[in-house]
């Protein structure tokens, strides 16, 4: 599965270019242009399993440096600033990791958490 067969590629184009310059990276404005704000929880979840390079369920502050290079090859990395807010936004438990079933991750992006993760 590519991020493409969820996120259109116009979509995430547009979402990088609006981040281009360090440090200007906004992760709520991200997922929303990306579309990624508007998925439902399984879709949201399919994304983070790409995201997660070594399948550990979590997505570390290490993953998060190449965050935008997994939509985008082409991309730039996140700046340490970046990818800390980044993880603090989404980390549950303060444990420097985002976990795939925590509802934190859902609540950054504005989607519904699903009842069979409550």
């Amino acid at each position: 599965m590519s991020l493409t067969s969820i996120l259109s590629a116009e979509a995430i184009e547009n979402a990088i270019k609006d981040c281009q310059a360090p440090d200007s990276f906004c992760y709520k404005k991200f997922f929303q242009l990306c579309g990624l704000s508007k998925k439902s929880p399984k879709e949201v979840q399919d994304v983070f399993r790409i995201l997660d390079d070594d399948d550990s369920g979590f997505i570390e502050e290490q993953e998060l440096k190449f965050f935008l290079q997994k939509f985008s090859p082409g991309a730039r990395l996140l700046t340490e600033k970046e990818a800390k807010t980044l993880l603090l936004a989404g980390d549950d438990d303060s444990d420097g990791k985002i976990g795939v079933q925590g509802e934190k991750i859902f609540l950054i992006l504005n989607v519904t958490v699903p009842e069979l993760l409550l």
